[in-house]
């Protein structure tokens, strides 16, 4: 016991000082936990040599990093995802994993007779970071844009699909239908019982415990265990117990309250399973870091193939079928998870392949965390290439649309970039004075706001507002109005600042309008030739003003009963 508790604290100091370097040079933490690992066990300094703790410490985190994944699977977004996300990640999971269980077993890796390192692969690399990837797309401000939800989506789906291979992967050495239909059985039992208990049984009593935070913590570590237990006893798993007794704790009332306070030591036992992954790494060797980029190099490639494909035949577009496949192109935390379930659990992998596949996660998570923050940029570079090579994009179709409808005609109005506000302004037009939108044309690149505009008889122009052939092409140079409705924070390739000024040179007597998040921006607007430049916090700060105010003066309801009026029968092309 003495020797477990001087290892784990060997591994949280190690992990601590090397995240701390990671968060320095911009990498994921996660690498920093399998460098930790690896530094410590017997491949590195040698400072754990416990095979016993080693075993230990990876158990524990491997519990219950599950059991927060499952806290973290949001049900409904599952239940609610749109036709083309669903479509996407079914494609992306099922033509993945098919051809990486041909491609993994042409190189030699075994597939039936016990071992299953070629199937194992094959799912390893069909799932994607979803860690990295949500902390790269909040960074960049992507998470709530078209490509970011279409990302979000198929991540969530490859989670349950991880779950379902992970309830099947026990019976793989006799895969009868009985055995499956066996093991989806106690599966079922399972998480019927664990709902149940979620819906009649947890909610009174964490209900009463909800004002003692502690008993909060301890009643949800309990509840992991206590289904980890029921699984172990099915002759599942305790780590599929704890997996299925987050997912059911995510639907109950005071869900939130619990993820709130299991965060913390959710990332301490996240950091023992990284720790204890890394320790079992062995040495690399030639031999290992070639296989490492061959499954890196497939993964990418793999990725690309099975999510810009669809998402491009449901005619999403070039730059919207790219991006969430540049996002995607990475190794899951839940494939080392599944991998280490494979080779200590099952033993239907060898050590090696698991080896192989940590090289590749620590491969992908550096460059793919690089890829995502130039995605705008790598897509601007195919864009045009892949045109060149046959491909269509949206702005073809439109310019014939146009063509068959007689509304070539230049627009007097411009609305540059469609987001939010531009919804909302085009709601407000169509209230106040719907005549003028007869006049007005948006140019875009979200294929969503482009058949939501044509819906609605709005003129839109598919095209990059940030490339100044887009500006000449949607007739810039005869428009009598320049909108700009994009901050500079979600704009991409270019600031309002160089496009305003780029519109002054194509326009020099258009009145230009465009927006300023900071209050410095409002005089380098100016500077640049806009005529007007929109500060939206302070509409909303006098909103929330008039709020404050009602509420003081205990007209409050008044006030929302007046904002109610406003969202009545409102029908925006992005709600």
């Amino acid at each position: 016991m003495h020797e477990l508790l001087h290892d784990i604290a060997l591994c949280i100091v190690a992990a601590w000082s090397l995240g701390v370097v990671a968060q320095l040079i911009r990498q994921p933490v996660l690498l920093a936990y399998l460098v930790a690992g690896f530094a410590l066990g017997p491949a590195g300094f040698a400072q754990v040599q416990s095979r016993e703790s080693i075993s230990i410490i990876s158990q524990l985190g491997l519990i219950f990093l599950l059991f927060m994944i499952g806290l973290e699977i949001d049900l409904k977004r599952i239940i609610s995802a749109g036709k083309s996300i669903t479509l996407t990640a079914l494609s992306q999971i099922g033509f993945g994993c098919l051809v990486g269980v041909v491609v993994f077993k042409l190189l030699g890796f075994p597939l039936g007779g016990g071992k299953w390192d070629a199937l194992y692969l094959a799912v390893a690399a069909a799932l994607s970071s979803t860690v990295i990837i949500v902390k790269v797309l909040y960074e960049k401000r992507e998470l709530d844009t078209l490509p970011g939800r279409v990302t979000l989506g198929i991540l969530v789906i490859q989670d349950l699909f991880a779950i379902l291979f992970l309830a099947v992967q026990p019976s793989l050495d006799n895969l009868m239908p009985s055995v499956v239909l066996i093991s989806f059985a106690k599966v079922g039992v399972l998480v019927a019982a664990a709902f149940a208990m979620s819906r009649y049984v947890l909610p009174p009593i964490f209900k009463t415990v909800a004002r003692l935070p502690e008993l909060v913590l301890v009643g949800a570590i309990a509840w992991c265990f206590l289904v980890g237990e029921l699984g172990e006893q099915l002759h599942l798993s305790r780590e599929m117990g704890a997996l299925i007794a987050g997912v059911c704790l995510s639907t109950f009332p005071y869900a939130l309250n619990v993820t709130a306070k299991v965060t913390g030591l959710r990332d301490f036992f996240v950091t023992l399973f990284f720790v204890g992954l890394g320790m079992k790494i062995t040495s690399p060797t030639a031999p290992l870091i070639g296989w490492a980029i061959v499954f890196a190099l497939f993964t990418v490639v793999s990725r690309l193939l099975t999510t810009f494909t669809p998402l491009y035949l449901m005619k999403q577009g070039l730059r919207a079928s790219l991006l969430p496949a540049i996002n995607l192109a990475n190794v899951s935390e839940f494939s080392l998870v599944v991998l280490s379930m494979g080779v200590v659990k099952s033993h239907f992998a060898n050590p090696m392949t698991e080896h192989m596949a940590t090289y590749a996660f620590v491969i992908l998570a550096t460059l793919g965390t690089f890829g995502m923050m130039k995605s705008d940029a790598t897509v601007r570079w195919m864009v045009p290439r892949l045109k060149r090579r046959g491909l269509s994009d949206l702005d073809d179709s439109t310019t014939q649309i146009h063509a068959r409808e007689g509304g070539g005609h230049d627009s007097r109005i411009l609305v540059l970039g469609f987001f939010r506000t531009a919804s909302s302004l085009v709601e407000e037009l169509a209230r106040r004075n719907p005549r003028i939108l007869e006049d007005l044309a948006v140019v875009d690149f979200n294929p969503q706001v482009h058949s939501g505009l044509k819906e609605r008889g709005i003129r839109v122009i598919y095209g990059d507002i940030s490339q100044c052939d887009t500006l000449v092409h949607a007739g810039i140079e005869r428009a009598e109005i320049l909108v700009c409705t994009v901050p500079d924070s979600i704009l991409k390739g270019i600031t309002n600042a160089r496009l305003v000024r780029q519109l002054r040179e194509l326009n020099p007597h258009a009145k230009i309008i465009a927006p300023a998040e900071v209050l410095t921006e409002v005089p380098q607007l100016y500077e640049a030739g806009a005529n007007f430049v929109s500060i939206p916090r302070l509409s909303e700060a006098s909103d929330l003003a008039d709020a404050l105010l009602a509420a003081e003066s205990n007209l409050l309801e008044q006030k929302s009963a007046q904002m109610n009026s406003r969202l009545e029968n409102r029908d925006e092309v992005l709600p």
